[in-house]
């Protein structure tokens, strides 16, 4: 069965001098990803993460290389996504409720038919609400909601139109911790529930555990994928899995690639340089 996400050699650079140049936002990308897979991608700050996402959306093509999703090239925005980022972004003058429906007043086929169906649409951005723990919040606005709330409901509006992928970037990182851990597990509910594929870019390496199905490590720039780690831990998961010696094992040999990448070459040992 062919993977829902191919990258075949992707290489990209931001315009047509920098490609004559030779320097390269990412180089070299190959990876597939299977349907309904979760995905994490994390590597330093600068790494091609984000340009990743880009990739992934259609919102760039790359310079060199083939993209395919659903098994159709990527050739321009994918409708077929949804996505979230560290902001929450939600229109200040609009009700929760209303911040998550607004996909659907803009979105091809629901847009036509939005009028017409809004009471059924309204149903379900209450249902998916509902699903999160915003239950009773659905009118009030965003300024009266806590930053986790907000980024629950901005997951809401991203998959409010059912997208087969969902677009993570960094989508938990301005929350304390224990709001953070909330979210993991909202998310983990939904996607098992709704089987769309997610593929998330994070700093933390917790939070990439314990979510993903396979996590990809991603180069100092130019970036490329410097390690594929499957994350075998069953499913469901709950937090209680984070303090195990088999989770934190996969953080540590997780963060010894990002440290290898750190390091000066100058202090490098014999062994690492042999290796």
């Amino acid at each position: 069965m062919s993977a829902f996400v191919d990258f075949q050699n992707v290489w990209l650079a931001y315009n047509d001098e920098l490609w004559a140049q030779g320097q390269f936002a990412v180089e070299d990308l190959n990876l597939q990803i299977d349907e309904g897979e979760f995905v994490a991608i994390v590597g330093p700050s600068g790494c091609g993460k984000s340009t990743f996402m880009k990739l992934t959306t259609g919102l760039k093509q790359p310079t060199k290389g083939h993209i395919t999703i659903g098994g159709e090239p990527v050739t321009g925005p994918l409708k077929i996504t949804g996505m979230a980022f560290q902001a929450p972004s939600l229109l200040p003058w609009r009700t929760t409720l209303d911040n998550v429906l607004l996909p659907l007043e803009i979105v091809e086929p629901y847009r036509s038919s939005f009028k017409a169906k809004r009471k059924e649409y309204a149903a379900k951005a209450r249902a998916l609400l509902e699903s999160v723990g915003l239950g009773g919040y659905e009118d009030k606005f965003p300024w009266q909601l806590s930053g986790g709330m907000q980024q629950r409901a901005s997951i809401c509006r991203a998959l409010i139109h059912e997208p087969k992928m969902l677009l993570l970037d960094e989508p938990f990182g301005a929350l304390d911790a224990f709001t953070r851990e909330e979210l993991w597990c909202a998310l983990r509910d939904l996607q098992a529930a709704q089987k769309f594929n997610v593929i998330l870019v994070t700093h933390d390496l917790r939070e990439a555990v314990f979510l993903a199905d396979t996590v990809y490590v991603m180069s100092k720039s130019p970036g490329r994928i410097l390690a594929k780690r499957e994350i075998e831990l069953p499913r469901p998961r709950d937090l209680e899995v984070t303090y195990t010696p088999e989770f934190t094992g996969i953080v540590h040999e997780l963060r010894a690639h990002i440290g290898a990448m750190r390091k000066p070459a100058s202090i490098q040992t014999t062994t690492e340089i042999a290796q």
